[in-house]
């Protein structure tokens, strides 16, 4: 299977919110490489657009250099994180022109683009038309205020930049005239039944196709997918005075970026993954404010080209602070290298997991219950479960784990719930493969407890207490096997202690008359004293 996460934007560092969806896909195709299955994971830096022309300017560099350099610092947040992608690309490629290109020129063959004359926003003083992003005002749909040119983030309708109410250049926060010019459009409303019947096949969760469905109440509205320069982006070959717009060109990375593999790794063959009869599938992670984009004009590229369609969208809600979406453009945000710098990629993969569900909820990043819940959680009950068992196998019995399980049915009830858990992780509710986790936890807790080993009076080798232990261990090993996608490098950690591979598959054959080595800290208490510094 193939998997992809939305492009993150070139114009800036990748922040906790950006770090929502890629932990989001990272965890599942985790939980997918366990089962046994061959899972390519892509993604790339969507580089194109007037934001990235006016950062480079900014910076009095070209966009190339910009793109460039912005590259490096996302690739490594990336990989801080244990993003486990097999090519990490960008849109501003060989590979991606020559789809974008190919994909225009089919579109055209099939009768589905057509050139209008439009009225846009133009900006007097900086003497250029205004791309959504760069005008904000009021929504015509609800009157939200400061929203931008192209969508609500409160009311999540679509509409044209001339539209808004009160516009305002973000440029020059002047107030722009209407100025018409000619430009390419899509035809989406030749395909509505087609896209209809598409989005109504399973791909969406009931809760996406619900709000989908609502723009098809009348016919869809052609999309432009070019822009006037200046502009930093991809030629337009027969209207050389303009560009692809970025949205035409970023969805098509997916296909452009996996060539990109397929010609780094020659035994991979492109044609099995996006022929349109294709028997691999393929699965999108993307945030609710970009669902317009995948589930109606995606569909209709890969239609021009004849390729395959996804299997499944995956749609998740916005990372908020004090109830408000992290944003780039208002400076809101929380870096993820700043957050590796007090905390660690585990930390903030287990909270995220602890809120994802199949839902679109978005999650409220509240750094008290943060701490709190790690502390509690991985601390306190996972970490604590091995610690407390592995102190009497060292002291008592050089590390060797009893030849029998002490109570085979709390082994057999903890291995059944993997077939649960399993349904949990494949639908993404990751929130109550964490509930069940720690269900579990604290039963294994309580085990220790009701048996107290640290009760028991050695003057010899006492069997009873070896296999006490040994249960609390096998138990320890189940739990982390359920969280190796979460946290992985507490997993790593507990695979070097264990001496044992976290296997899904191998959890019905416990660890018995098996070596361990000497307990180390698995995972440090976060103290006050982290938090005190984060917040200076």
């Amino acid at each position: 299977m193939l998997v992809t996460c939305a492009l993150p934007y070139s114009n800036g560092p990748i922040h906790i919110g950006h770090m929502l969806e890629h932990i989001q896909a990272d965890i599942w195709v985790r939980y997918k490489r366990m089962l046994g299955h061959e899972v390519w994971f892509i993604c790339a830096d969507d580089t194109h657009g007037t934001a990235i022309m006016m950062k480079s300017k900014e910076y009095n560099i070209s966009s190339e250099d910009y793109i460039a350099k912005v590259f490096e610092n996302h690739k490594l947040d990336f990989k801080n994180f244990n993003i486990s992608y097999n090519n990490y690309y960008y849109t501003h490629s060989k590979e991606n022109l020559y789809f974008v290109r190919k994909i225009y020129y089919k579109l055209k063959l099939k009768n589905l683009i057509s050139i209008k004359n439009v009225q846009q926003l133009y900006d007097v003083k900086e003497n250029m038309f205004l791309p959504d992003r760069f005008v904000q005002g009021m929504c015509p749909i609800c009157y939200a205020k400061n929203q931008y040119g192209d969508t609500c983030e409160i009311c999540g309708s679509c509409y044209k930049s001339i539209e808004l109410i009160n516009p305002i250049s973000n440029i020059s926060y002047t107030k722009p005239i209407v100025k018409s010019s000619t430009h390419i459009f899509l035809n989406l409303s030749i395909l509505q039944g087609y896209l209809y019947n598409w989005i109504c096949s399973g791909v969406l969760s009931d809760k996406i196709l619900n709000k989908v469905k609502e723009w098809f109440t009348k016919d869809l509205k052609s999309w432009n997918i070019s822009r006037d320069l200046p502009y930093f982006g991809f030629l337009i070959p027969d209207m050389l005075d303009k560009c692809f717009y970025v949205w035409l060109d970023a969805p098509i990375a997916y296909i452009s970026v996996f060539k990109n593999l397929c010609n780094k790794n020659l035994l991979l063959n492109f044609g099995d993954f996006w022929k349109y009869n294709s028997d691999t599938e393929l699965y999108h992670f993307i945030g609710k404010d970009i669902i317009y984009f995948h589930s109606l004009f995606w569909p209709v590229l890969l239609y021009g080209i004849n390729f395959r369609k996804p299997n499944k969208i995956f749609v998740h809600g916005h990372v908020t602070v004090n109830g408000k979406k992290l944003s780039k453009s208002k400076s809101n945000f929380i870096t993820a290298s700043k957050w590796m710098k007090f905390f660690d990629s585990d930390s903030l993969r287990y909270f995220y997991a602890s809120k994802l569900s199949s839902s679109i909820e978005d999650i409220e990043m509240n750094i008290q219950e943060f701490i709190c819940k790690i502390n509690s959680d991985i601390v306190n009950k996972v970490v604590n479960l091995a610690s407390r068992s592995a102190s009497f196998l060292q002291k008592y019995f050089n590390n060797v784990l009893s030849a029998k399980l002490e109570d085979v049915k709390l082994y057999n009830f903890f291995v059944t719930y993997s077939k649960k858990i399993s349904n949990l992780f494949e639908m993404g509710d990751f929130k109550l493969v964490i509930v069940d986790i720690i269900k579990l936890s604290d039963i294994a807790n309580q085990y220790i407890n009701d048996k107290k080993p640290w009760g028991f009076i050695i003057k010899k080798k006492n069997i009873k207490l070896q296999e006490i232990c040994s249960m609390g261990i096998n138990l320890f090993r189940i739990i982390m096997v359920f969280l190796k996608p979460i946290v992985p490098d507490l997993a790593k950690r507990s695979e070097i202690f264990l001496i044992d591979k976290l296997q899904w598959n191998s959890i019905s054959i416990p660890l018995l008359n098996h070596r361990i080595n000497c307990f180390k800290p698995l995972y440090n208490r976060i103290n006050n004293n982290v938090l005190n510094n984060y917040f200076k």
